[in-house]
């Protein structure tokens, strides 16, 4: 989206180092899927705006080491507030059932100004592991 974090240098600065590259795919009004990107992949914009793969491989998210997940609003205690949707938090639901953090990790990327206080979580949220700003 025009106001999140720019993820385009993590991407190709990832695929430099010959990593997979698994970005998310909305399908319908409320499930996520993960896709690989390529560098060459042929995107079009969904329903929201998002640039999106046409077409590759899907991967179960279970699979995933990382994800970048965007933040409209963080705290300390790994709470995040996204665009409202829930698309993360339905896609990644098992993290809820976790004893000790399981793949895959969710890293917030944010701005400095996001940071608040306190975020009051629903039950259906799922944390952060950590999260990125610019400082």
């Amino acid at each position: 989206m025009h106001d999140e974090v720019d993820t385009r240098a993590i991407i190709e600065r990832a695929w430099c180092a010959n990593k997979r590259i698994f970005v998310p795919v909305l399908r319908g009004p409320a499930e996520m899927v993960f896709c690989e990107m390529q560098p060459d992949t042929e995107l079009e914009q969904n329903h929201l705006g998002v640039w999106e793969p046409v077409r590759g491989f899907l991967i179960d998210v279970r699979r995933l080491d990382i994800v970048i997940a965007p933040t409209v609003a963080f705290d300390t205690s790994g709470h995040r507030i996204g665009m409202g949707s829930a698309y993360y938090d339905r896609c990644f639901a098992h993290l809820r059932l976790r004893k000790n953090w399981i793949k895959p990790k969710l890293i917030g990327v944010a701005f400095d100004c996001q940071k608040v206080e306190e975020i009051a979580p629903n039950p259906w949220d799922i944390p952060l592991y950590s999260v990125i700003t610019e400082s």
